[in-house]
């Protein structure tokens, strides 16, 4: 990985610290475990961090304290491992959603099931049976991008946007999923639909699942989901620690 990572200012706000130019399963765990050790260091200065794909953000007011004083304090933290090799952190979580993969709720499975080479039972089996880490959130609040899929899904977007999927969508492209927070539109294939909402401000804990996380995915009925979809924000998620 050529020139990483490295450290640059984001305007006035704060530092980005990059572990690749494009996403990979060793530059995304350098920048959650990164990420985590910042937090550990509790430097007074950082009021927030963020991990996205491949970076951490560390949030700093660069007027009160100069850039050159927390590139060299990063950097130090850099050099105390080889973060490429860095395990995740503890506190993270096994997720299991429940989630319909029939054509009445999920419209695009089958022609996703044909951009990779599959039948639809097969990539039925496929994406159910994944289990797949949350690379990063964005784009809509606490909404998760997950990876990463089997080579077979490394499929393009559409050329054409679907005008809108409801919350609770799961799309893929490009070896990933996400799931949608809220109704959207979207260039990704709809080939899923469960209950669990990944944002609800009326919740103790409004985004439940964060970067790091693990998800699989257990596959119910149009019937099971109507039911679901009748209760909780949850949707029928249940969790467990991970070690």
């Amino acid at each position: 990985m050529p020139d990483t990572p490295r450290i640059a200012a984001v305007g006035l706000i704060g530092l980005a610290v990059t572990f690749g130019d494009k996403m990979s399963d060793a530059a995304n765990r350098a920048a959650i475990a990164f990420r985590a050790a910042v937090d550990a260091a509790d430097w007074p200065e950082v009021t927030e961090t963020a991990s996205t794909l491949v970076s951490t953000f560390v949030a700093v007011d660069l007027i009160d304290t100069p850039f050159e004083d927390m590139q060299t304090r990063l950097q130090a933290l850099l050099e105390t491992r080889d973060w490429y090799a860095a395990g995740l952190p503890g506190g993270r979580k096994l997720w299991t959603l429940p989630m319909c993969f029939d054509d009445s709720r999920a419209p695009q499975i089958e022609e996703a099931a044909r951009a990779a080479g599959l039948s639809k039972a097969e990539a039925v089996a496929s994406l159910s049976g994944s289990r797949t880490r949350v690379i990063t959130l964005g784009y809509a609040p606490g909404q998760p991008y997950l990876g990463t899929l089997d080579a077979a899904w490394d499929i393009p977007r559409q050329t054409d946007l679907t005008p809108r999927v409801p919350a609770g969508a799961l799309v893929v492209a490009i070896r990933q999923f996400v799931l949608f927070t809220a109704a959207m539109p979207t260039g990704w294939r709809h080939v899923g639909q469960g209950a669990f909402r990944t944002f609800d401000p009326n919740r103790e804990t409004p985004i439940v699942l964060t970067p790091g996380d693990e998800i699989r995915f257990a596959p119910i009925t149009p019937a099971e989901l109507d039911e679901l979809e009748r209760g909780d924000s949850l949707g029928g998620a249940t969790w467990e620690a991970l070690p």
